[in-house]
């Protein structure tokens, strides 16, 4: 089973959060469609993701993605050559809605089963603005993860730096929720940043161990802290100042480890990816620092895909399908799934 002389066409799923989506991705890189029902509003009210709630709203979305898919690509499973899914890392009972419906689908089709590392998707969105060259870095920052990730070849991942604790997205949200911030909070802290001046200068943790790795839990406890003691003594802080402190407190640690990683790691191109890749405090700085680089070039992830959705998936599916990385029916969703699958099915 392998490429043909047509193209090629996947039917990929993403469920391992909050969006439910479905899409039809031709040859990696073009979306026929890209169906993304959000549940955003239905998790405000609980200030973060709660699975068992996510869950049944993907049983309710899943079939219909399917069907709005499949219309606006205008294919029919006849024309399809795989069918693609997320099986981790992610919730687990989310990551099952997506595994059993993609799963029943290549079933009843009789369409070979792709399966996705949800950060390898989240990599491969920077196919759709354009192809991949490699050696190449990827800043992976969303709720879930911040990692650092060689590549030293099409499907192969190494894992240099990591966070030791808090994601950057979590860290973000969780200081939204002591500004009175609406989950996900991302976006408005990023506002109020721009707005704002870095008077509070928070700490920039391991900015200088000799290491690639992350920890953000002492900035978000520095944050609270400050915002806590300014309560007590009835002081009213500047919401867009604390918003600029703590943003310029995590870009500034982000950019660091990232440029020494590019000193120990030539690559072609440095790719941002992940929720957090939306932020455009992190784009405008990695930007700047890659300007006097003459051999990395900066490739940022579309702004419309940086955030869960199954386009992404369906661009690192039409890579595994050409290196034969297929699944059968027992494929299970794995909530903590590392890189490692991936590796060792290039070697």
């Amino acid at each position: 089973m392998g490429p043909t002389d047509k193209r090629n066409l996947i039917l990929a799923f993403e469920s391992s959060c909050d969006e439910t989506s479905v899409a039809v991705i031709e040859d990696g890189h073009k979306i026929l469609s890209n169906i993304v029902a959000t549940q955003i509003k239905s998790h405000q009210r609980f200030g973060g993701v709660v699975p068992e709630v996510a869950s049944r709203h993907h049983i309710e979305e899943v079939t219909l993605c399917i069907k709005d898919a499949l219309t606006e690509a205008e294919v029919g499973y006849d024309d399809l050559d795989a069918v693609a899914v997320t099986y981790g890392p992610g919730l687990v009972g989310a990551l099952l809605i997506g595994v059993t419906a993609a799963k029943t689908v290549a079933f009843a089709h009789n369409l070979p089963l792709i399966p996705v590392n949800h950060m390898a998707g989240h990599i491969y969105a920077a196919r759709y603005v354009e192809p991949i060259e490699f050696p190449a870095m990827a800043l992976l920052v969303s709720g879930g993860h911040t990692e650092l990730v060689y590549m030293p070849a099409e499907n192969e991942f190494e894992i240099i730096g990591e966070t030791r604790d808090d994601a950057a997205g979590e860290a973000y949200d969780k200081v939204g929720r002591v500004m009175g911030v609406n989950y996900p909070a991302g976006k408005t802290v990023d506002e109020w940043a721009h707005q704002g001046h870095d008077t509070f200068n928070f700490p920039r943790a391991m900015e200088k161990d000799d290491n690639f790795d992350f920890s953000f839990s002492g900035l978000k406890s520095a944050f609270i802290n400050t915002t806590h003691h300014a309560d007590q003594i009835g002081e009213t802080l500047s919401k867009q100042d604390l918003a600029a402190s703590f943003q310029q407190a995590v870009v500034d640690v982000l950019a660091e480890k990232t440029q020494r990683a590019l000193a120990d790691y030539p690559v072609h191109q440095l790719i941002l990816a992940g929720g957090v890749a939306a932020n455009h405090g992190l784009r405008d700085r990695l930007a700047s620092d890659l300007a006097s680089n003459p051999t990395t070039h900066l490739v940022k992830a579309p702004l419309k895909l940086c955030g869960d959705n199954a386009a992404m998936i369906g661009a690192f599916a039409n890579v595994a399908y050409r290196h034969g990385v297929f699944a059968d029916a027992t494929l299970n969703a794995d909530p903590s799934l590392e890189f490692d699958w991936a590796a060792d099915s290039a070697k």
